[in-house]
């Protein structure tokens, strides 16, 4: 698993052996359950709340510490709300000016009807941190789940993606600048193109693995030039996915997660990561066969998150899109200065 070099190795190892401890203990399961055990292990550690403020009870990290704990997870096939929980809800309660305790916490945006669809975790979470615009202005409230409506549904990894209906006007709370909206936004949308990013390394991991012990007609998968093809691409996909992420990220840091820079980095990150998805999944199938999609064998495990996750907080052709207004706003002049800037 790939490590930025900011983070500290020490911190980066004991990140990977709890995930890594857990799945050996551990079947997959369906990915619908938030491990109560495996969280209350991870907030000994001070992991769950790693990039909250020290006077709220969090470990004061950084965004690198918490790409590489998501990392971590995705890796080792370990599915929980850590992004959730961490780097947005407890960050819009910390940005809005309200407390925040130990609940189990997941965040949703409410449209004009007071709907959110696919809000990840919401059936399992003790609290949902609930955005909605009234009077032309964003609102944030911190509601026990309890007092919302859910209807539970699942993506494509089979975990928790509901719907939430709340009564805007049964909900109160502080004013919230629209720049914080926006920055919810692009953070969340670069979570999931680093979780898509982490299983997209961990499928070719597998895939070369497979490829050179898996001998067939008296030599393995790996002499043949048809399967380094498929590998070689994948490879390649992924190592242009991740770079595109890591920029968007750093670009994301250094301008406090707002203004076009930003912005542009993370819709090229999520595009790329997207259009990556697609052809790792499709040559790491290719390559497994028939044993990829059992029970036994891992492939599904990372291939099915792959699919579920770039589709989550805002589709491929979303960001393609977006790259495309981009390029016609910037126009031939300025074009190129737009892509290497």
């Amino acid at each position: 698993m790939n490590t930025p070099t900011t983070v500290d190795k020490d911190l980066a190892d004991m990140m990977s052996a709890v995930f890594a401890d857990h799945r050996e203990k551990h079947a997959p399961g369906d990915g619908a359950a938030w491990d109560r055990p495996l969280w209350q292990r991870l907030t000994e550690l001070g992991l769950v709340r790693l990039t909250g403020a020290e006077e709220s009870g969090g470990s004061g990290a950084g965004w690198s510490e918490a790409a590489e704990l998501l990392r971590a997870a995705a890796w080792h096939g370990v599915r929980l709300p850590l992004a959730e929980h961490d780097l947005l809800a407890c960050w819009l309660l910390e940005s809005a000016g309200l407390p925040v305790d130990s609940a189990r916490r997941t965040v949703c945006l409410l449209d004009d009807s007071g709907t959110a669809h696919g809000v990840p975790w919401a059936s399992a979470a003790e609290r949902i941190v609930v955005l909605w615009q009234q009077d032309g202005i964003f609102r944030a409230a911190d509601a026990e789940t309890a007092a919302l409506t859910i209807e539970a549904g699942t993506n494509l990894a089979g975990e928790p993606r509901d719907t939430v209906t709340a009564d805007p006007a049964r909900l109160s709370g502080p004013p919230v600048p629209d720049s914080v909206v926006d920055g919810l936004r692009l953070r969340a949308a670069l979570v999931r193109g680093l979780q898509v990013c982490a299983v997209l390394d961990r499928i070719v991991d597998l895939t070369t693995t497979h490829a050179t012990q898996r001998v067939q007609f008296g030599r393995p998968l790996a002499r043949f030039q048809a399967v380094q093809q498929l590998v070689a691409d994948i490879a390649a996909e992924a190592a242009l996915a991740r770079a595109a992420t890591e920029a968007a990220l750093a670009t994301a840091v250094r301008t406090g997660w707002s203004g076009a820079e930003a912005a542009f980095r993370i819709a090229v990150a999520r595009s790329c990561a997207g259009h990556a998805a697609s052809a790792v999944v499709r040559n790491a199938h290719q390559v497994h066969g028939a044993i990829g999609t059992t029970r036994e064998h891992r492939l599904h495990e990372f291939t099915r998150p792959a699919l579920a996750w770039r589709s989550e907080y805002g589709s491929v052709h979303f960001w393609d899109d977006t790259l495309t207004t981009a390029a016609l706003t910037a126009g031939a002049p300025d074009l190129w200065a737009l892509i290497t800037s």
